[in-house]
Parts: C-alpha cells; sequence; structure tokens
C-alpha cells in the first residue's frame, strides 16, 4: 500500500481526479442557479481567510484552515448581496468591488506578516500538483499526501452533503420560491452549498491552486448542461469530465513538458469544447443537422402543396412532374432528388414515370397547410 501512496504520478493524478470530483459535485447547482462566477470571487477571496487563520493560529494546512478560510467564502457572499441589496450597484458590480477588496487585504497581509512562511499569492492562486506527492501526512501508519487527504476528505463531504439533501438542493434550485413555501430555507443551503464551495477551494489551493479550481467546479458541469437535462445525470457526467481531464491532462502535460494542473484545467475546455460541438442536443453539428432536416421537411411540404395546387388543373401535366421542382420550384438537382425521397419515405406523394400524385396522407397534409389562406370564418377567400 505505501508503495501506492510513494508513487507521484499515481498521487498527482489521484489529487486531480480527487479535486476534480469534489468541484463537479457542487458545481452543477452553481451553474444552474446562475452563480457560477460566485466560485471565482470565492476563489480569489479565500486568500484573506487563509492569511487571517495563519495569523490566528499558525496553521497553514488541515481542517482548521479549510473550516476557517472558507468563512471568508461565505463572507464574500454575504458582503456581496449587502451592497447588492442597497440597490446603489447591481449583482455583478458587487461582485466586482467586494472580491477584488479581500483579495487584495489578503495579498497586503501576505506581504507584511508571512513572508517567510509557506503561504503566498503564487501558491494560492496557482499551486503546484506536480510537488504534491512530497509534501506528507501519516494516516493509519501510511505516509499519504496531505493534498490527497484533504481533498479527499472534502470529496466525502460534499458526496455525503449532496446525498443527504439532494432533494432539498433540487428543489431549491429550481423553485426556490417552493422551496420556502415547504420550509426547506433555500438561503441557508445556498449558504451551506458556498461554504462547502469555499472549502474545497482552499483544500485545492496547494495542489491546483485557486484558480484552477474555478475550472474544475465551472466547466465540467456546463459541459454536462450541454449534454442532459437531467440533473443527476448531469452531476455523474461532470465527475466523469473532470476524471477524464485529470487523466488525460496529467499525461499530456508530461508528455509535452508544460504545467500539470494548467493541462488538466485545459482538458476541461476541451471537453466542453466537444461538447457544444457534438452534443446530441445541443451541440453545434446537431443543430444544423435540426436546421437542415428542417429546411427538408419545409421543402417538402412545399412540394405537397405545389402538387395540390395544380392537382385538378389544366397544367397539371406540366407542374406536377418530378422536371418541375427544379424548372418551376428552382431546386437544383441534388435537393430535388432529396426532397422527393423523403415525400416517397414518408408516403406523402407516389411517382407514376415522371408523373408525381399525393397520396391520402400527403393531400391531407397538404390541405392543413392551405386552409388557413383559402378559408376565413368557414367561407372561401376570394
Amino acid at each position: 500500500m505505501q508503495a501506492l501512496f510513494d508513487n507521484p504520478a499515481l498521487m498527482i493524478v489521484a489529487t486531480g481526479l480527487l479535486v476534480g470530483t469534489a468541484a463537479a459535485l457542487i458545481g452543477p447547482f452553481l451553474v444552474l442557479r446562475q452563480n457560477a462566477m460566485l466560485s471565482d470571487a470565492i476563489s480569489h477571496s479565500i486568500v484573506f481567510g487563509i492569511v487571517t487563520v495563519w495569523l490566528l493560529t499558525g496553521i497553514a494546512s488541515g481542517p482548521v484552515q479549510i473550516a476557517g478560510a472558507a468563512l471568508t467564502g461565505v463572507l464574500t457572499v454575504f458582503l456581496t448581496e449587502a451592497l447588492a441589496r442597497s440597490g446603489r450597484v447591481k449583482d455583478d458590480a458587487a461582485i466586482g468591488l467586494v472580491f477584488p477588496m479581500l483579495f487584495s487585504a489578503g495579498v497586503l497581509l501576505l506581504n507584511l506578516y508571512a513572508r517567510d512562511v509557506h503561504i503566498d499569492a503564487h501558491a494560492v492562486l496557482l499551486g503546484e500538483i506536480g510537488f504534491v506527492w512530497l509534501d506528507t501526512i501519516e494516516v493509519a501508519g501510511y505516509q499519504m499526501p496531505q493534498a490527497l487527504v484533504w481533498m479527499g476528505a472534502m470529496t466525502l463531504v460534499n458526496a455525503a452533503f449532496v446525498t443527504l439533501f439532494w432533494k432539498e438542493l433540487k428543489l431549491a434550485t429550481f423553485d426556490p420560491v417552493l422551496a420556502q413555501a415547504f420550509g426547506l430555507r433555500p438561503r441557508l443551503l445556498f449558504y451551506a452549498l458556498l461554504f462547502l464551495t469555499s472549502g474545497t477551494a482552499v483544500a485545492a489551493f496547494d495542489a491546483v491552486g485557486a484558480i484552477l479550481f474555478i475550472a474544475f467546479v465551472i466547466v465540467p458541469p456546463a459541459t454536462a448542461y450541454l449534454l442532459t437535462d437531467r440533473l443527476v445525470t448531469m452531476v455523474l457526467i461532470g465527475i466523469g469530465v473532470a476524471a477524464v481531464s485529470s487523466i488525460a491532462g496529467y499525461f499530456l502535460a508530461v508528455a509535452w513538458d508544460v504545467s500539470i494542473g494548467g493541462m488538466m484545467a485545459l482538458m476541461t475546455g476541451v471537453c466542453l469544447v466537444l461538447a457544444c460541438l457534438f452534443g446530441p442536443r445541443y451541440g453545434l453539428v446537431a443543430g444544423l443537422q435540426r436546421r437542415a432536416r428542417q429546411a427538408l421537411e419545409n421543402e417538402a411540404r412545399a412540394l405537397v402543396v405545389h402538387l395540390a395546387t395544380h392537382e385538378r388543373t389544366e397544367d397539371r401535366a406540366e407542374e406536377n412532374v418530378a422536371t418541375a421542382m427544379r424548372t418551376h420550384l428552382g431546386w437544383t438537382n441534388e435537393r430535388a432528388r432529396q426532397v422527393l425521397l423523403r415525400g416517397l419515405d414518408h408516403g406523402l406523394v407516389l411517382r407514376e414515370g415522371e408523373m408525381l400524385r399525393l397520396t391520402d396522407k400527403g393531400r391531407a397534409e397538404a390541405e392543413a397547410l392551405l386552409q388557413p389562406w383559402l378559408y376565413e370564418a368557414g367561407r372561401p377567400v376570394t
């Protein structure tokens, strides 16, 4: 077992996986509430909390540091909402005013009182996941990386919170007014969620840094949102994206000799781009295919209307033929072929040599399309 904990590559990937999983468990609720950028504000403002806890206790890591610094994230949201409620600034401006103030105060305190301590703005913001295996702590007789231990603990806490309060979180996320009517206290749930977000950011700052933590808490849920409309599936896909990003990011970073944490975050972006392009419902390719099918259906309707219009006229032999699709309707040979095949496949038209004839289904659809233009209040329009 100790050999596993002494394996640098395994510990780096496991730490990244735990950071991504812990973030992906709570991220969907922030994304769905349209509060995703609060994670950005929290990840910066915890610098103030981290240095304050160190100045008060002398502790730079562990549960006391996580809990104490996490309160700064809650303070950030409280101050932001108080400023927004004043009516003098909007919500986004309030966020932009509060977190730079706390972040600046934290950096100032670091430079004044913690110059010789292993806490600095670079470590908090960027971290270095490649060195997590060097900083160990003894647990049950095994030497384990501290980042792995604390991130593992935060992952379990987040998982327990989401599991225990799943129904409450779901209702408070989609309909906070109804949740309030049921006595579920959605504001309290929201602040608990933000407390866990802050705690996860604090636990992650030594590993991937606060800035890279933002990528894990926002991008995997946003990717999952493009792939599913079910909350439980969204959470699971987010965890899967985080896992893929952590594993692929590590091996690509080693192969290209670049930042491991940065590559992990970049891979979450790659997953998001792939979801944007190839998502089954909201993807760009699927959207183009839907529009192409819709255009083809519209032209098939145009065909049945054209055939119905000339079905009982003297020029039927000239208009209701395959060549008229090109000469009279102005379609290209390929487009005419596609429209005709769609009409045949859907049982709207029959082909008898060059002549095209409406089926009963096609005639009914043509009449339904023509009726609004041909009749008004039950009388023919002249």
